[in-house]
């Protein structure tokens, strides 16, 4: 192999990433770095820890919360068909979301409300400004017993935590949201989750198809994308990872029985567009090329530049950052991902966009550094124990 300067910071990499397998924090990885047309991939360790396979650079991982990207690409391509429009309320798609009132406190009673201002809009999905989502107490518990909150729960709608999943179809989910009050008005604030859990729903209503038939159609087969799915073939199913999450009573890494491989055998009810879909690292890669490249892939046009534009720049205003959302943690967001928009522990250089999915995943792309870089696992502590410090190796 022909080492040249950016292959340096790729073995530093390797060579993080191989100490964190053999110290047991994860059983195995696949790492993807490409510049320009030097695309380097790397199987790190196990599937499982237990009864594991040697880690394959074609193994499906729960891809969790990059999922979202994926769906906001796809509403871009409705937007330049024009069935939808950024700044359109989507109570015409979505009447069920007509007329919304907002709670006058996020813990106030469902019934101590205040008319919504406006609409809530297509951008307000995308943007997750919507005036609902993921919830923390001033403590930053996560879900406190709010009343709406409760209600949330009895209504099976799996609002955050992806699992265990909603028993309800896209349009009785969005029949039992629709009872439920804003926790804040359109456009107010950023709360996480939600949003692409609605936007998927319109996706699948704008487009007048299943919400993975036109994922397939506009973006998985152009890319090229075959494994990518809400679901796969069970005879595929030994493709999927054991998924790994440390119990923080006992402090011991343990195997969950959620997610196991058979339940991704079978269609879901709901397909999540917040974070339902599967992947491999080199489908990953052909999806986030076409942003890297600006809405070309192969010598097409599949996306307007316009539309990758407004994807990958911040739209906050600084206050709705800093409101200290643990889950956003002082970044900008774009549609559907994070836009970092300071130095930090990964780049010098601001500009980086990308996102984390909650079983083990990170992206980004760096166009001021010419790089793209995906890390899939199954271990859900790969995202808060410091692993992600570690892409700061490929700077030099």
């Amino acid at each position: 192999m022909t080492h040249h300067p950016s292959h340096a910071g790729f073995d530093r990499l390797h060579q993080a990433m191989t100490a964190r397998v053999a110290r047991g924090e994860l059983p195995g990885m696949v790492i993807l770095v490409a510049r320009g047309d030097d695309v380097r991939v790397d199987a790190i360790g196990m599937t499982a820890f237990e009864d594991g396979e040697p880690m394959r650079r074609d193994a499906v991982f729960r891809i969790g919360s990059m999922t979202k990207p994926i769906l906001a690409a796809a509403t871009m391509t409705l937007v330049e068909d024009g069935a939808l429009a950024l700044d359109e309320p989507v109570d015409r798609l979505l009447p069920e979301l007509a007329d919304r009132r907002v709670l006058r406190r996020v813990d106030s009673p469902l019934d101590d409300t205040v008319p919504a201002d406006r609409p809530i809009t297509v951008e307000d999905l995308l943007t997750f400004r919507m005036g609902y989502g993921v919830l923390f107490d001033p403590t930053f518990n996560f879900d406190p017993p709010y009343p709406v909150i409760n209600a949330a729960k009895e209504l099976e709608l799996v609002t955050g935590m992806p699992e265990p999943r909603t028993p309800h179809d896209p349009d009785e989910w969005i029949r039992r949201f629709g009872t439920l009050p804003l926790m804040h008005q359109p456009g107010e604030r950023w709360q996480y989750n939600v949003g692409s859990l609605v936007l998927g729903v319109l996706v699948a209503r704008a487009a007048g198809l299943p919400l993975e038939d036109f994922l397939r159609a506009r973006l998985f087969e152009p890319l090229g994308m075959r494994t990518t799915g809400f679901s796969l073939p069970a005879e595929q199913a030994d493709r999927l990872p054991g998924y790994y999450m440390t119990n923080f009573q006992t402090g011991r890494m343990e195997r969950q029985t959620l997610s196991a491989p058979d339940q991704w055998t079978r269609p879901p009810a709901f397909p999540s567009g917040a974070g339902g879909l599967l992947s491999t690292v080199d489908d990953y890669h052909a999806f986030s090329r076409l942003l890297f490249d600006r809405g070309v892939h192969a010598g097409g046009r599949l996306l307007s530049e316009k539309s990758v534009e407004l994807m990958t720049v911040n739209h906050l205003t600084p206050q709705q950052t800093a409101v200290g959302d643990p889950v956003l943690g002082g970044r900008g967001w774009g549609y559907g991902m994070a836009v970092v928009t300071e130095p930090d522990a990964v780049s010098s250089v601001p500009g980086r966009y990308g996102w984390d999915g909650g079983y083990g995943t990170s992206w980004f792309n760096h166009p001021e550094r010419n790089l793209i870089v995906i890390a899939m696992t199954q271990t859900a502590d790969f995202l808060f124990n410091g692993s992600l410090d570690d892409f700061g190796a490929l700077e030099s």
